[in-house]
């Protein structure tokens, strides 16, 4: 419910305001230790990045209550929001967008951790797995740029607003592609932030999906496996629909003005 999530909210800000907080049956506040403050912007920076990973990746609809929060104390306290954007882009370097090169001296396993795969005694994550992590990462920043804490002062611009997802699309359609990945992680992005976009790019929006379809789809599939074709297939989908009707569906999960009086 809304109200809960103010609650939420108004226990983090407090904390990281300095004022002491309930927590566990003990009170707890920032200035009980010299590094208490730079201590808390890290943990709570890493932790809505995990929430990325483990609650959005198993439940997209999560990402919207999760990133309401997130972008509404990045805007009150932009250090947590640098941390954010440090965590996020070294367990997901495709938030970037960038896909490390394998480097002379570097080992296979320590190159998959660079990847974002999580590798322990020397066995890899499923790629499933993998991708489903990834998708809850992206998912979780392309909320963050569209969305706004509604009960902030709103006077100054989003914290890390849409113009970054606008980057982000542009940049990872300038670099080659890569199997599987791309297509799973480019439709995330597409369904959960393109009606964002194409309210505030229009046109341009619109040249960029007939880009994807026309340029961009085809070198994904010049370069994809049978095994591998379907995140590519739902991707295809996606695009030729939209375009079709001219129009980019809500994404699920969107709070509505009735969510916050509840």
């Amino acid at each position: 419910a809304g109200s809960q999530l103010r609650g939420i909210f108004d226990k983090i800000n407090n904390l990281l305001s300095g004022k002491s907080v309930q927590t566990g049956g003990r009170t707890v506040s920032v200035t009980q230790h010299p590094q208490g403050l730079d201590f808390v912007h890290y943990k709570l920076a890493e932790k809505f990045v995990n929430q990325g990973e483990e609650e959005i990746a198993a439940h997209r609809d999560a990402a919207f209550p999760i990133a309401v929060v997130a972008s509404g104390i990045w805007e009150s306290h932009p250090r947590v929001g640098e941390l954010f954007l440090a965590h996020l882009h070294k367990k997901c370097p495709y938030s970037v967008p960038f896909y490390p090169a394998l480097k002379e001296g570097t080992s296979m396993e320590e190159y998959q951790r660079i990847l974002g795969y999580q590798v322990k005694d020397s066995k890899v994550e499923e790629q499933d797995h993998f991708l489903k992590r990834m998708s809850g990462l992206i998912c979780l920043y392309a909320v963050i740029i569209q969305v706004r804490w509604p009960y902030g002062n709103k006077q100054g611009p989003h914290p890390h607003g849409l113009d970054h997802g606008w980057r982000w699309l542009a940049q990872m359609l300038n670099m080659e592609p890569l199997a599987d990945v791309t297509a799973t992680l480019l439709l995330v992005f597409l369904e959960v932030c393109g009606n964002a976009l194409v309210k505030q790019y229009q046109a341009q929006f619109w040249k960029i999906m007939l880009l994807i379809r026309e340029d961009y789809i085809p070198r994904i599939e010049a370069i994809t496996s049978s095994v591998q074709m379907g995140s590519l297939t739902r991707l295809k989908k996606f695009v030729e629909e939209c375009l079709q009707k001219k129009e980019i569906p809500l994404p699920k999960g969107t709070l509505t003005s009735s969510f916050w009086k509840s």
